[in-house]
């Protein structure tokens, strides 16, 4: 039984929620999103409250289904409400990035700089220098793009340089033993 698919998704003031078989779509004040739900899954809606229903409860495949779908929708509702930020943030000697028009610029150790254009949706902020904020209304596009920065240049775990995301905890190793200099 899943306890997240048992919770229902309450609906801010503002946000419309339409529900055509197993397509739902979400407006709100920053945009509209649509995604479809699992054909196992019930979606219904009841006086501003969406509930996910599960037709056989015992069944492990469907109690997975129903927590994905519960949490699918309201990733949509805080999407289309809220937004999704993910900040990443740039140590190294030279490493900086700059923004320009829609463009991502990151200079980050190698002959050439990096141009990257804001995909559809997602919008990039460099308030410093070694900051990145990556915003959007979907929280799966959000984090796949915040995912392709930080690849350009991952973190490496004996000086700590590279992208990483904020609050992230990056593994440090000792650097070779017995070499004196």
């Amino acid at each position: 039984m899943s306890r997240i698919g048992k919770k229902p998704v309450t609906l801010p003031a503002g946000v419309e929620v339409k529900v055509d078989g197993h397509l739902v779509t979400v407006k709100g004040p920053k945009g509209q999103l649509s995604d479809k739900i699992s054909s196992l899954m019930d979606v219904k809606m009841e006086n501003g409250v969406l509930t996910v229903e599960n037709p056989k409860p015992e069944d492990r495949v469907y109690s997975a289904q129903h927590g994905l779908a519960r949490t699918l929708i309201h990733n949509m509702v805080v999407g289309v409400t809220e937004g999704y930020t993910r900040k990443l943030t740039m140590s190294g000697v030279g490493y900086r990035a700059e923004k320009k028009g829609n463009v991502l610029i990151l200079n980050l150790g190698y002959s050439h700089p990096i141009e990257m254009p804001d995909p559809e949706g997602i919008t990039t902020e460099v308030p410093s220098q070694t900051e990145i904020l990556v915003k959007g209304t979907n929280k799966a596009e959000v984090g796949n793009y915040a995912a392709i920065i930080r690849s350009k240049r991952g973190p490496e775990p004996y000086k700590g340089k590279g992208i990483i995301y904020d609050g992230e905890k990056i593994r440090r190793k000792e650097g070779k033993a017995g070499v004196k200099k």
